[in-house]
């Protein structure tokens, strides 16, 4: 009887399953963004999301747990200094889910699995962007304006110095 046991086995034996688990985890975390079936992004979405909570306090002890689960010492080493400090202010989620219709050779519905904190396009930080553009648009303008008040100044002919008269005098002997 499976009483209780809610996780997806995808088909595999517990070894193939926690392998498969932990190369789409450093796929992810390195790639940022990954394309796979929906229940591999649904099952790795239950794998990666509390590697991704214990990132955010570095200690040996954390990486360590870490590492036990991802085996790659370069995915631990970018999950814990370009990740981790991106979702250190999120309190879980870090993970989204979008799908992308149907694998065309055996029609298994696929999604795209990404690191919520690293699309541009989803990025709640773009509004300040638009801000700063504005800013400089109506910047623009305001020194133009300065510039129109700033008063001319003129330029008064030098008379010729005492060292350049000689010089042409010099040139007019020979």
């Amino acid at each position: 009887m499976r009483h209780g046991k809610k996780f997806n086995h995808l088909g595999r034996t517990a070894s193939h399953r926690s392998a498969l688990l932990s190369n789409m985890a450093c796929s992810l975390i390195e790639h940022k963004r990954i394309n796979t079936t929906v229940a591999k992004a649904k099952a790795l979405r239950v794998y990666v999301e509390p590697l991704l909570t214990k990132a955010k306090e570095d200690t040996t002890h954390n990486r360590r747990i870490v590492f036990s689960y991802l085996q790659n010492k370069e995915a631990v080493a970018e999950l814990f200094r370009t990740v981790a400090p991106k979702i250190a202010e999120r309190n879980g989620g870090y993970t989204r889910i979008i799908k992308t219709g149907f694998r065309p050779g055996d029609a298994a519905d696929t999604a795209l699995i990404e690191l919520v904190d690293f699309n541009e396009l989803y990025n709640p930080n773009a509004e300040e962007k638009k801000a700063t553009r504005r800013s400089r648009r109506s910047a623009a303008p305001k020194k133009e304006a300065v510039v129109a008040e700033a008063p001319v100044v003129e330029e008064k002919t030098a008379e010729p110095t005492a060292e350049a008269a000689d010089s042409t005098e010099e040139k007019t002997e020979e």
